[in-house]
């Protein structure tokens, strides 16, 4: 007997470390409700590609460079994302606002991991290292990730998991960058990936 899988189309636009932690959560079993079903990049040039490759993923270049708009672009994201017949998208890494009308279409259906506690230093202009430079500029004692569905507002929708890290003396952005990474978002994100994939499921 077949055990019913959801599709997961992972996005990504740089190194791919989030997508490191979906695939070894996959293989050791933390996701057991969806597989990875392909990997699509913004950018032809992401490491990430490498790590699908070498994990036997197949991946796709939607290049947002070589798209005269951004409705183009989201339309060849689209056909792709169909095409794999995909029930769930985890933006991981993916350095692409998208529009409403892309979200409304994929309502409950995308998740994304953003460094921070989300309400805290969230939003549009808050992304990679500028989250945490905010963090110690603002001098928070805690910071963290977070994991959550994708709406029409940047890092708006409902929250699905968070965990926090202690910032420590003599943090750099790069430093907490990593501990985030390493403590939060590389557990809470396959973590989510499985819940939400065993939601699809079981619907």
């Amino acid at each position: 007997m077949t055990v019913k899988k959801a599709r997961i189309a992972v996005l990504v636009s740089g190194g791919g470390t989030n997508l490191q932690a979906i695939i070894d959560a996959e293989k050791s079993g933390i996701i057991k409700s969806g597989e990875v079903a392909v990997v699509i990049s913004s950018n032809p040039g992401a490491y990430a590609l490498e790590r699908a490759k070498a994990a036997g993923i197949p991946s796709e270049v939607v290049s947002k460079k070589e798209a005269s708009s951004r409705a183009e672009f989201e339309e060849k994201l689209s056909d792709t994302i169909d095409r794999y017949g995909t029930d769930l998208i985890v933006l991981a890494g993916f350095m692409c606002i998208l529009s409403p009308e892309f979200t409304k279409k994929y309502e409950r259906k995308i998740i994304n991991v953003h460094p921070s506690l989300i309400p805290s230093f969230c939003g549009e202009g808050f992304y990679g290292l500028k989250v945490h430079e905010a963090a110690l500029k603002k001098g928070v004692k805690v910071t963290g990730a977070t994991v959550h569905f994708v709406n029409e507002i940047p890092d708006g929708g409902e929250i699905i998991m968070q965990k926090a890290v202690s910032v420590e003396d003599g943090d750099t952005p790069e430093i907490l960058q990593k501990r985030v990474m390493r403590e939060a978002e590389w557990i809470i994100l396959p973590a989510a990936v499985e819940y939400v994939s065993s939601m699809v499921i079981s619907k």
